[in-house]
């Protein structure tokens, strides 16, 4: 079960993690935390009743086979430009914080990806299993060196100016369908494969309550930091700069440890749906998404990442629908 836990927080955080994340207000978070632990554990527990191999089995069970093989198409888009916009993400940790080449963070992420890539689940359940802990460290660290306990509920000018966009309304689903966009590739077979289904239920349901924490730890800490904080990439480390350099760095190793298992993820899920249609190389089939990816993440990290994953999270938003009409099968 904490195995499950962590590849829930990890899996579904690693888009909010030291990004550019404008939660409006408290109550999307809280939206947000409740569609992770229903949701979340809903589409592991179906993948375990079906024994999905990937995440074509489920989408074809969830949509049908025609409209199945339009979900996966979609889906492969989504993982695929996800992947390229975390690839472009590496380059910013490096530009941006370590004052580093942008492409120096681009090829190192692409050579350890492929490396590590013969690992597959295992080697993501490792790294995750060091990722997790730090990331709950650094949110505890915030709580107790930024968020205030007596203005966490003041709404500041530039929340106020966001209740009148009913942008806010929709954000909670759209973040989510998101994020249950771009873990199918690892959470269905994690689903498939755990024997137990009760630590399923309970995984989904602890990792969600705790990615709604960090989540809603980082809304108060960046609230503290608005507007100004705004014009960085990567708001959270700026703001954990402020702890001190060993501090920082760390944190930054969390982030690129989040990002890589993104990577390896995706590029897991893509080479596993090419490799049923094709007889392809594995080696050669991973060099040459990295190397696509590579192509598109020259448009950089925050060109990427305004348009591509809003548009994303209203594709996803389809497969939060049905995942949430769709009804357990019997044993």
């Amino acid at each position: 079960m904490p195995q499950t836990i962590s590849m829930l927080l990890l899996e579904t955080s690693r888009s909010n993690a030291g990004f550019r994340v404008h939660p409006h207000m408290a109550g999307t978070v809280l939206c947000s935390t409740f569609l992770f632990v229903w949701i979340g554990t809903k589409m592991m527990i179906l993948a375990h009743h079906i024994k999905a191999f990937s995440y074509q089995e489920f989408n074809v069970y969830l949509f049908g086979k025609i409209f199945g093989k339009v979900a996966n198409a979609l889906t492969f888009i989504i993982l695929f430009g996800v992947t390229a916009v975390m690839l472009s993400g590496t380059g910013t940790i490096f530009e941006e914080q370590l004052r580093l080449p942008y492409q120096l963070g681009i090829i190192i992420s692409i050579v350890l990806c492929y490396l590590v890539m013969t690992k597959e689940i295992s080697g993501i359940m490792f790294v995750n299993s060091l990722v997790v802990p730090m990331m709950l460290f650094f949110t505890i660290l915030l709580v107790v060196k930024v968020v205030r306990i007596d203005n966490i509920f003041d709404i500041v000018g530039w929340q106020n100016q966001q209740l009148y966009n009913l942008k806010w309304f929709v954000s909670p689903f759209v973040y989510a369908g998101l994020n249950f966009a771009f873990i199918l590739a690892v959470m269905v077979p994690l689903g498939s494969e755990v024997d137990d289904e009760s630590a399923l239920k309970w995984g989904g349901f602890w990792g969600g309550i705790g990615l709604g924490f960090m989540l809603l730890v980082s809304h108060f800490a960046m609230s503290s930091k608005m507007p100004e904080i705004l014009q960085y990439d990567i708001p959270m480390a700026e703001i954990i700069r402020d702890f001190g350099r060993f501090f920082h760095v760390l944190f930054l190793l969390v982030i690129y440890g989040e990002i890589f298992t993104t990577l390896i993820g995706n590029v897991f899920g893509i080479s596993r749906q090419i490799q049923s249609l094709y007889n392809l190389p594995k080696s050669w089939l991973v060099l040459g998404i990295l190397l696509a990816s590579f192509l598109i993440s020259q448009a950089g990290f925050t060109s990427l990442l305004t348009y591509l994953y809003p548009l994303f999270g209203y594709m996803g938003l389809i497969l939060l629908i049905f995942l949430a009409a769709q009804r357990m099968p019997r044993d």
